[in-house]
């Protein structure tokens, strides 16, 4: 096992090291790293416990879950609006229905093709921002763009990976199968999410000074394995348990905190999973399935370009925007090779296409940087050969997607009140669930012996007081949920306004509000008949008057405040922290994209050229053309700075400026930087010895008399007489013929005043 390791890092390490040195992405030097220990390249492999490298591959794809997980954001998803959703739609249907035709052109049969449609559809998110940051491109407005489509595919390959699982193992497609799955993993998503952020972040900060970076380690990992147990018990992959973990904490303040913790561990699983993938790959099978993975090369590169394009074009974004996002997501990685490995562990799919796949995903990597190039020429292609009245149509067409139009009322009002039922009834089911499964059966196994009383805690309680006390148990603890299904919104603004309309809106509303009236009922209706064999007709009217105590509650309003509130502070605590900090508020930022401007934020190196200069000196908006909105100085907001503003090494500039302008700001920073490398070295602080002697004009006169500080630019820090010493020393000291000066400052000023 330890020599095993041993191969598998220093192999991983060396290559990995070239790759870097010859710019590739490290992903493709951990591949080929395994290509050279597997047993196909050298002709024996050098590891001796392949399954032990299958293992630790596994946990290595639940680190990188996590990971991916700890970057995703619910909130971030529904901010982002239309534009990922429409894109990434376009993409996975487009992308899954090439693949499967290109699998039954190549003969090949319905489950492995349609993993392999599965496997096309998702771009890799560490490769895509690699690539950028190479680039220098993480600053342009598309990055966000593809941050949300990968966000969008992410998610969805979590959901893939369950529809695949379930079709797999029944080897058919049935649609009530499907929907099935989809309702139980939107439910277990919901209640996870919904307890998640209840109890997680209150939790963390309630012990945030005992979890120093050793303890936050293991607590995050823990909570990472126990969702992994979690989901497996539901039935799901772990996979999506770790995923699931991840995006919890995402919401919590300590999210950078763990990520950053977490990332040396994902990266040495991470590297052992990648290897493990290229242990899986024959050349020699690659030499024979050339024409397979020649087609599903160009089917992704090409597919991608004009999925990409056509979703983000569709929903709003401009041309340029557009080409930009297609251009970037020419590539398969990392789900490609959890679905593959899914695949081959559920012997659905043939054995040549985990290796075709991974040559795929090695060669569309490798081409990724050249292929994000050529967005720009072919956008100027495009300009050049296309009409001034499809240049206008596409121009107003963006203008109007993107246009802040309000929603209508009724579409704002069925939204929020349909998503509160959804979340508190999920969460109602699931508190229902526990209860008549473990509490319950605990309080009726004092009625198991059929007698008419029973000692209960030293009490004799009859038969029908122990039901009472379960039921008053149950509605007790689910009441302020039930009263958020029935009540919640109902007097918002939305609803008064459609109220006062009149006519057949207060029709809708009034039935509305018996919708949600009649599901609370059914809550209190189940939990009554679960525990008393009373008429059919007697529970109703019972549930009636239930759900109109806990409608006209106060105590229980007060409670489902509380709970709400609780829940909001949670949820919003990363998100207000962060608006704290920040220069700009997002409704700002996002009002300027309208009109191709957006804010990007630099920080000053200590070395920058910058550094002590003012900003009417720098010409930086003669220059790169953005506009300085803000200089963040240690926490200090200085707010449209004046030219007479100068800068600070760790200085944060907040500029406003199109993609190339703010290109441009970026090399005049580079530039400064490299430009002060020929810079001489600092001076130095250095101590020197001197005995004042009769000559000097300093003998006889205090220490400040002397002015030695403004003299030489140095302080006395002792003074050595008669064998004793007097460290810092009273200014108002004498200083005497025979005393020996020790004397500290820069050492070249230092030296010529020794000297004079």
């Amino acid at each position: 096992m330890i020599q095993d390791l041993c191969v598998i890092m220093l192999t991983a390490g060396i290559v990995s090291l070239l790759f870097k040195l010859f710019k590739q992405p490290v992903v493709l030097g951990y591949i080929v790293a395994g290509l050279m220990v597997g047993p196909y390249v050298l002709g024996e492999s050098w590891i001796s416990d392949v399954e032990g490298v299958d293992t630790w591959g596994q946990i290595g794809v639940l680190f990188l879950l996590f990971s991916m997980g700890l970057e995703f954001s619910f909130k971030k998803l529904l901010k982002m609006g239309s534009t990922a959703v429409v894109a990434a739609m376009v993409i996975v249907i487009g992308m899954m229905s090439s693949g499967y035709l290109i699998g039954q052109l190549l003969g090949w049969g319905s489950m492995t093709s349609l993993f392999l449609g599965g496997m096309l559809c998702m771009s890799s998110t560490t490769i895509v921002f690699k690539a950028i940051e190479d680039m220098g491109l993480s600053k342009h407005h598309f990055v966000n763009v593809c941050f949300g489509i990968l966000v969008i595919e992410d998610l969805f390959a979590v959901v893939l990976m369950v529809l695949l699982s379930s079709i797999a193992v029944s080897n058919s497609f049935e649609g009530g199968e499907l929907v099935g799955e989809i309702l139980k993993l939107v439910f277990y998503l919901v209640l996870w999410f919904v307890l998640g952020i209840l109890i997680l972040p209150s939790f963390l900060k309630r012990f945030r000074k005992y979890l120093n970076d050793e303890t936050m380690t293991i607590f995050s990992i823990g909570l990472c394995l126990g969702m992994v147990m979690l989901a497996m018990k539901a039935g799901f992959s772990s996979a999506l348990g770790a995923f699931v973990m991840g995006s919890l904490l995402a919401e919590t303040l300590e999210a950078e905190r763990i990520e950053h913790l977490v990332k040396p561990i994902k990266d040495i699983f991470g590297a052992i999973f990648f290897v493990s993938v290229g242990m899986m790959i024959n050349p020699g099978m690659l030499a024979t399935h050339w024409l397979p993975i020649l087609l599903i090369t160009i089917t992704v590169i090409v597919g991608q370009i004009i999925f990409a394009s056509i979703g983000t074009l569709l929903s709003g974004q401009s041309l340029r925007v557009s080409l930009q996002t297609g251009f970037s997501l020419v590539q398969i990685g990392e789900f490609a090779f959890i679905i593959a490995t899914l695949g081959q562990t559920l012997h659905v799919t043939d054995d040549f296409l985990y290796p075709i796949v991974v040559a795929v995903s090695v060669i569309t990597t490798f081409l990724t940087p050249y292929i994000m190039r050529l967005a720009i020429p072919t956008l100027h292609f495009i300009e050049r050969h296309s009409s001034d009245g499809f240049k206008m149509w596409l121009e107003n067409y963006s203008k109007v997607k993107n246009s802040s139009g309000s929603e209508s009322l009724w579409k704002t009002y069925l939204k929020k009140t349909l998503l509160n039922v959804l979340i508190y009834g999920i969460v109602t089911a699931f508190i229902f669930v526990i209860y008549f499964n473990y509490v319950h059966p605990y309080f009726m196994s004092f009625v198991g012996d059929g007698s008419n009383s029973f000692t209960v805690l030293g009490l004799r309680w009859p038969e029908f007081g122990i039901k009472v006390l379960s039921c008053v148990l149950i509605l007790g603890a689910a009441s302020p949920l039930i009263f958020n299904i029935a009540m919640k919104g109902a007097n918002s603004s939305e609803g008064r306004q459609l109220w006062n309309t009149g006519g057949m809106q207060k029709a809708f509303l009034s039935g509305m509000f018996i919708f949600r009236l009649l599901l609370s009922m059914a809550f209190v209706f189940f939990a009554l008949a679960s525990i008393f064999s009373f008429n059919a007709g007697v529970v109703i009217v019972i549930s009636f008057f239930v759900v109109l105590s806990i409608a006209f509650s106060r105590s229980i309003r007060k409670r489902s405040k509380l709970l709400e509130n609780a829940f909001n502070e949670n949820l919003t605590a990363r998100e207000t922290s962060a608006e704290e900090r920040r220069a700009m508020r997002n409704s700002t930022v996002n009002s300027l994209l309208n009109y191709d401007i957006h804010i990007s934020e630099f920080d000053v190196s200590a070395d920058s050229d910058f550094c002590g200069k003012k900003l009417k000196n720098l010409s930086i908006r003669s220059v790169s053309g953005v506009s300085i909105v803000c200089i963040v100085r240690s926490g200090l907001h200085i707010f449209i700075p004046g030219g007479d503003e100068s800068i600070y090494p760790g200085d944060r500039i907040i500029a406003a400026g199109s993609d190339s302008q703010i290109d441009s700001f970026q090399k005049m920073l580079d530039q400064s930087i490299n430009g002060s490398h020929g810079k001489e070295a600092p001076a130095m602080v250095s101590l020197e010895h001197y005995t004042v002697s009769q000559s000097d004009n300093i003998h006889d006169k205090s220490i400040i008399e002397s002015h030695i500080r403004e003299n030489a630019h140095c302080i006395i820090m002792g003074v050595e007489r008669n064998g004793e010493y007097y460290m810092n020393p009273n200014p108002q000291m004498v200083i005497k013929t025979g005393d020996t000066l020790i004397l500290a400052g820069e050492t070249s000023r230092l030296k010529a005043f020794v000297n004079r």
